[in-house]
C-alpha cells in the first residue's frame, strides 16, 4: 500500500520495522474468533444437524471436528462448527463433553438439533454408550445417520476367495516395485522405454475410498510392462501370473467393477447431499448390479469394458470366470441391501410433490396441507427454478407442519464428507515443519463460509500499533 500511495523507497523502510513474534497469529484469532460469533448469532433459535468425526494427526494429537448445518437466508448453509483437541482418551462421554461445552457457552439448544451423522465406529454409533446415545438423551428428536460413503466402502470390500487372491497378488506386486527405490527407476525406465502412458504403479491403501480402483486400473494399464520387469527381475512366478488369461480375466473384472463403485462413490461426495439425493444414487446403482447379473446370464460382458475388450483381443473363453463374476454380483448386492435397508421411494413426495402421494404416515392436518401447497399454481412453478431445500424452507414459511416434516430429512447431514474434508486441511496446514502449532482457530479461517468483518475488528485496534 505504501509503495503505491509513496514510493518504494518508503515501503522499504516500513519493512524495516519488525512485527512481534505473535502479531500474525493473534491477527488469525480475532479473524476466527469473529467467524465463530457470526456462526452462532446465525445458529441461535435454529433448527440444526450436526456431522462429526475424530482423527489423529502428523503430531499424534487427536482431533475432534464437527460441521454444522442450517438455515440461512432462504437456503441451507454448512459451516465448521469447532475444531478440538482430544487431551484424554477419545471415548464417547469425552467426546460428547466437547460437544455440549461448546453448544452451551455459546447459548445453543440441544432440542434445536435435529440429526446427527458420523462414521459406523463403535464410539460414535454404539446405541448404548457411544456418541450416538448421549445425544438422544441430550435432544430425543434428533436422528444418526451413519455416513452413506462409509457404508458404500464397507458394502464394497467384500471379495471371495478366488478375486481375493488376485487383490493379494496385484497389491504383493505394488509393493515389490515401490517399497524400494531401485526397483522403482528400473520399471519407470522399462514404462518409458515401452512408450507407456504411465511410469509407475499407485500404493493400495484400504482408507482411502478410492485406492482399489486407481491401483487396479493402474495394474492392468501396465500389466504387459509389470510382466518384462518381474521377468527381468527372476520374479517368475508372478511374472506367469501377468501372462495367465484367467488371471487377467479376473485382474480385468475386478478393474471394471471398482472403477463403477468409484464413480458411485464420487457421486455421493461433495457439500449439499441430502438423504433423497444420496439414496437415489445407491437406488441406481442396486438396480445396475442385477441388470450385469441378468446381461452374464445371458453370456454378454459389454457391460465390463476392461473384461470385454480381453475377450475380444485374446479370444479368451469366458466361461470359466463368468461364475465368479456372478456370484461376487450376487454378493454385492446383497451386502447393499444390508447396509441400505432404505426404500428411496420414501423420499417421494420429498423431490416432487406434484406428481407423488402423501405418504401414508401423515396426520389429518399435514395432509391438507400437503393439499394445499400440491393446488397452489405458485409453489408448482417456482419448484422448477428453486433447489429443494430452497423450494421446502418457502413451504416452510406458509405451511411449517409440512415443511418441518419436508426440512427433517432435508437438512440432517447423509455423509460425513466435510469431516473428511477438515482433516485434508489439517495435513495441509499442520505440516512436519509447523507440528506444534495448534490449527483450532486457523482452521476455522480457512475453513469458514463466513466473510470477516474487517471495518469492525480494525475500529477495535490502534492505529499505531508498537508491537
Amino acid at each position: 500500500m505504501v509503495s503505491v500511495m509513496l514510493d518504494n523507497a518508503s515501503a522499504a523502510k516500513i519493512k524495516t520495522i519488525p512485527l512481534s513474534n505473535d502479531t500474525i497469529a493473534r491477527r488469525i484469532d480475532d479473524i476466527a474468533n469473529d467467524l465463530q460469533e457470526q456462526l452462532v448469532e446465525e445458529l441461535k433459535d435454529k433448527r440444526f444437524a450436526l456431522q462429526f468425526d475424530e482423527a489423529t494427526d502428523s503430531n499424534k494429537d487427536c482431533l475432534f471436528l464437527a460441521y454444522v448445518r442450517f438455515e440461512m437466508t432462504n437456503s441451507l448453509c454448512e459451516d465448521l462448527l469447532f475444531c478440538k483437541y482430544v487431551k484424554n482418551r477419545a471415548t464417547a462421554e469425552e467426546l460428547f463433553k466437547i460437544l455440549d461445552c461448546f453448544l452451551t457457552e455459546n447459548g445453543l439448544k440441544w432440542e434445536k438439533c435435529i440429526g446427527v451423522c458420523s462414521d459406523g465406529a463403535q464410539t460414535m454409533s454404539g446405541m448404548r454408550k457411544g456418541v450416538r446415545a448421549l445425544i438422544k438423551k441430550a435432544s430425543p428428536n434428533a436422528q444418526w445417520t451413519h455416513c452413506v460413503i462409509h457404508r458404500e466402502a464397507l458394502a464394497s470390500r467384500h471379495l471371495s476367495c478366488e478375486l481375493g487372491e488376485v487383490m493379494t497378488d496385484i497389491i504383493g506386486v505394488v509393493n515389490f516395485i515401490k517399497t524400494r527405490q531401485l526397483k522403482s527407476r528400473i520399471f519407470s525406465a522399462i514404462c518409458e522405454e515401452m512408450g507407456a502412458e504411465h511410469q509407475a504403479v499407485l500404493f493400495h491403501s484400504e482408507a482411502r475410498w478410492l485406492s482399489r480402483g486407481k491401483v487396479l486400473s493402474r495394474v492392468f494399464e501396465l500389466k504387459e510392462e509389470i510382466r518384462v520387469f518381474l521377468e527381468q527381475e527372476h520374479k517368475y512366478e508372478d511374472a506367469a501370473k501377468f501372462s495367465n488369461d484367467n488371471f487377467l480375466a479376473k485382474l480385468a473384472y475386478l478393474t471394471d467393477i471398482f472403477g463403477k463403485l468409484n464413480e458411485l462413490n464420487l457421486q455421493l461426495q461433495g457439500k449439499n447431499k441430502h438423504l433423497p439425493q444420496v439414496t437415489d444414487k445407491i437406488s441406481s446403482f442396486t438396480r445396475k448390479l442385477a441388470l450385469w447379473g441378468r446381461q452374464l446370464d445371458e453370456g454378454r460382458s459389454d457391460a465390463f469394458e476392461n473384461l470385454h475388450e480381453f475377450v475380444d483381443i485374446t479370444d479368451y473363453d469366458a466361461a470359466s470366470v463368468i461364475p465368479v463374476i456372478k456370484q461376487h454380483i450376487a454378493s454385492l448386492m446383497g451386502f447393499f441391501k444390508k447396509y441400505f435397508p432404505e426404500n428411496s421411494s420414501q423420499y417421494d413426495w420429498v423431490r416432487d410433490p406434484f406428481n407423488a402421494p402423501a405418504p401414508t404416515g401423515f396426520t389429518s392436518e399435514e395432509e391438507e396441507q400437503f393439499i394445499d401447497v400440491t393446488s397452489d399454481s405458485t409453489f408448482r412453478l417456482s419448484f422448477t427454478s428453486q433447489t429443494l431445500s430452497e423450494f421446502w424452507l418457502s413451504v416452510d414459511r406458509q405451511y411449517p407442519l409440512l415443511g418441518q416434516k419436508a426440512m427433517s430429512i432435508l437438512l440432517p447431514f447423509a455423509t460425513s464428507y466435510l469431516c473428511e474434508i477438515g482433516f485434508s486441511a489439517v495435513a495441509a496446514l499442520k505440516t512436519k515443519h509447523r507440528s506444534q502449532l495448534n490449527i483450532e482457530q486457523e482452521l476455522r479461517v480457512a475453513l469458514s463460509c463466513f466473510k470477516p468483518r474487517f471495518e469492525k475488528l480494525c475500529s477495535t485496534k490502534r492505529a499505531h500499533c508498537s508491537h
